[in-house]
């Protein structure tokens, strides 16, 4: 039986061979970073903000062309350590964030970020831009915006015998939750407007 994309129907023991796949854990954060990427688009389409995920530079070394049509990139590096996710302008404000995902009931590993992040958010927030992380709680189906002054004591406290995690009480208690709608599905700038304006 073929449905109307074209596509055969899944037998029961194939669906059963799917479910004894290990699970990939690459594309994590992929979701969070969708709804952001539509949120923007959103937010731009009605001139609200400007914000765009920043591409991370990479150097491609070796190419093979099994098909004219078809490149295949068989090996490429980083060319240079990336900054946050996102960056750009609202209110006549630069704004500058990175986007995480866990599936921890209990905190939110420090592990996920990378000094050079951090660096780089403090610096931004030297310079009063507008500077925090996007954290959502897979298993709560939530959202939280952190703003980087926030994040900045956990991140330090880690290097003098703290937590190596920020505890997603605190992220409750000293972030703001980021409200969901169909157009903006990771509304942050309603939280912006709260905290910054």
């Amino acid at each position: 039986m073929h449905y109307p994309n074209g596509k055969k129907r899944m037998t029961t023991n194939q669906y059963k061979n799917t479910m004894n796949q290990p699970t990939n854990f690459g594309k994590r954060g992929m979701t969070l970073e969708n709804d952001i990427n539509e949120t923007n688009k959103y937010y731009l389409e009605r001139n609200l903000a400007v914000v765009h995920k920043k591409p991370t530079p990479v150097q491609i070394v070796q190419v093979d062309y099994p098909k004219r049509s078809a490149a295949v990139i068989r090996e490429a590096y980083f060319k240079q350590a990336s900054t946050t996710d996102y960056n750009g302008l609202y209110k006549g404000k630069y704004i500058d964030f990175e986007a995480k995902e866990t599936r921890s009931r209990t905190s939110f590993p420090l592990a996920n970020i990378h000094q050079h992040q951090v660096d780089h958010m403090k610096s931004v927030a030297a310079h009063d831009g507008i500077c925090f992380l996007i954290i959502r709680l897979q298993n709560q189906e939530e959202s939280f915006l952190l703003p980087a002054e926030q994040f900045f004591p956990y991140w330090d406290q880690q290097f003098q015998g703290g937590r190596k995690s920020i505890p997603i009480n605190a992220i409750k208690e000293h972030g703001f939750k980021i409200p969901f709608s169909l157009q903006a599905k990771v509304d942050y700038l309603k939280v912006i407007d709260q905290v910054y304006f």
